[in-house]
């Protein structure tokens, strides 16, 4: 029984990289979810760009840029939070590993826990240039729907 107890703080201390991974995976279900959006719009516009001319050519053609950017900037979001859960992941082993075999871990777990919160920001950083991008598409819209109205 005693073995079992001295297990419990262990357990506590891998709660929070564990916490960490759950909301990192929402991030990505958001994340994964905006790049498909992203992807069927893009193959829209693509199948759009051949039967048109004109001012109509050239809008799409600047909406498709401004996809393949927010492509880019999704992929590395994906990329970074992916890395982040990848770090809490070792976190958890380094934890337990130091706790069982009796490790000095201590620099590893703080420089694990460090650079996977540094990976979660630098997605949410590129969530953020995301949601920009696509502000930015629909101001495109916008000023030419009320452009088209005037005439």
């Amino acid at each position: 029984m005693e073995s079992l107890s001295s297990l419990l703080p262990i357990i506590q201390l891998a709660i929070t990289p564990v916490i960490l991974i759950s909301g990192m995976g929402a991030l990505l279900i958001v994340l994964t979810n905006r790049m498909g959006r992203i992807v069927d719009r893009t193959r829209q516009l693509a199948e759009a760009i051949p039967v048109c001319e004109g001012e109509e050519r050239q809008h799409l053609a600047d909406q498709l840029d401004i996809m393949w950017e927010r492509s880019l900037i999704i992929r590395r979001a994906v990329t970074t939070a992916g890395l982040s859960m990848l770090l809490s992941c070792l976190l958890i082993v380094a934890l337990f590993c130091g706790a069982l075999l009796e490790w000095r871990m201590r620099e590893v777990v703080l420089a694990l826990f460090g650079a996977s919160i540094l990976l979660l920001v630098a997605s949410l950083v590129q969530f953020l240039r995301d949601i920009f991008m696509a502000l930015q598409a629909l101001k495109l819209q916008i000023d030419r729907a009320k452009a088209q109205h005037r005439r």
